[in-house]
Parts: structure tokens; C-alpha cells; sequence
């Protein structure tokens, strides 16, 4: 990791350990529920934790990922963890979900077109039929997005956040087709922005079939 880089990580701890200390201090005035408080607290660390992911798959596994990458994931990771969940924009803006749901199959996407580099070794790139990294960027990203949604499941069901929205102000639940809209919106969003990613990677490695290999993980020696 460069040390332009280095800066950038060092700013995003700065920044969410601001965001921990308004959580602690959430948390300990009750202006949620203890149950809430305390998910916020450890989304909190634990998106702490993510910011150095790069790092600990380098020391762990050899895995350097490209700067590009990187700076796209601390990007999600801002607007979604900390922004998103912990500041709590995901309650205020109305839409601020379903940005995320456009912007991680982004991501995720690009991510696949890495893992797709790996998993095929040795083998020249620029000789793979760039379909393969498509459909499996695509595809990548879609199980991400379920997964998601398993993940906001779980802490409505436990820990009543209403992130799949089947609740109105009140705790009036929603029945019925209309209960499951938001569920199915943020699906139909991830789809989309994994599409619009898988079109713009074909356009660019129409005439250039190296245009792959920039999204290769490395292993370090």
C-alpha cells in the first residue's frame, strides 16, 4: 500500500472513531433502545475493523488488491457503515438505501472480475473470453445482494431496525405485497448496478483485451 493510500486509511480510523464516540454517546443517554445502541456500537467497530481489510488480506492471505479497488470499497464502506447505519442516513434519506443498493453491485462486480483472475492462475487474460469475467462479476454481485438481504432479515427479526422497511412510523407493520417491496427494490437496485457495471466493463474490453487485468488480486511474495 502507497502512502497516498496509507493517508487515506489513516483519515477513515480518524473518522470512525468520531462516529464510535457519537454511538457510545447515543448508547449511554438511550436516545435508542439498548438493543439498537449496542448494534450500532459494533456495526461501528466493526466497519473500523473493514477499513483495514486490505490490509489483513495482504498480511493473511498475500492478497493485494488494486488501488482502484480499494478506494471504491472505503468509498461503500463511508457512505454505508458509517453514513449509512451508524449516522444514520439509511432512516433520515428516504432513497439513501437503495444508493447503496446501486453502488455495492458496483463493487462487487469489479471485486468479481478480481476473484475471476485468481481463480484462473496462470492463465493469460488477455487470451479468456472476457464473457467469463461478466457473468461472473454479475453473478458475484447478485449473491452478495441476497446475502444482504439475509443480513437485514436477520436484524429486523431480532432487533427490530426495520432496514427491509415492513414497518410504518408507528410500528404499524405493512401486509401483504406491499411488506416486501422494499426487499425486492433493493434486489431489482443491486441487479441494475451490477448491469450497468457489466456494460460499461464490456464496452471498455471490446477494444482492449488486457482491459481485465487491471482488476486482478495479486499475491505478494
Amino acid at each position: 500500500m502507497d502512502n497516498k493510500l496509507k493517508k487515506y486509511q489513516l483519515f477513515l480510523t480518524i473518522f470512525g472513531f468520531l462516529v464510535l464516540g457519537y454511538n457510545l454517546y447515543e448508547l449511554i443517554t438511550a436516545r435508542y433502545s439498548t438493543s439498537q445502541g449496542i448494534i450500532f456500537v459494533v456495526e461501528c467497530l466493526a466497519g473500523i475493523v473493514l477499513i483495514y481489510l486490505p490490509t489483513i488480506a495482504k498480511k493473511l492471505f498475500k492478497l493485494v488488491f488494486a488501488d482502484g479497488i480499494i478506494i471504491f470499497y472505503w468509498f461503500f464502506l463511508i457512505i454505508s457503515v458509517f453514513f449509512g447505519t451508524c449516522l444514520h442516513l439509511i432512516s433520515i434519506i428516504p432513497f439513501w438505501d437503495k444508493i447503496l443498493h446501486g453502488i455495492s453491485p458496483m463493487v462487487l462486480t469489479v471485486l468479481g472480475y478480481g476473484l475471476c483472475g485468481v481463480f484462473l492462475k496462470k492463465a493469460k487474460l488477455s487470451e479468456t473470453s472476457p464473457w467469463l469475467f461478466l457473468l461472473f462479476g454479475f453473478s458475484f454481485a447478485g449473491l452478495c445482494g441476497v446475502f444482504w438481504e439475509f443480513w437485514e432479515f436477520f436484524c429486523d427479526q431480532f432487533f427490530q431496525m426495520n432496514l427491509q422497511r415492513y414497518q410504518l412510523t408507528g410500528g404499524i407493520d405493512l401486509i401483504g405485497r406491499a411488506a416486501v417491496m422494499d426487499t425486492m427494490g433493493d434486489l431489482f437496485t443491486n441487479t441494475f448496478g451490477a448491469t450497468v457495471m457489466g456494460i460499461f466493463a464490456w464496452v471498455k474490453s471490446r477494444n482492449n483485451v488486457t482491459y481485465f487485468e487491471q482488476y486482478k488480486i495479486h499475491r505478494s511474495k
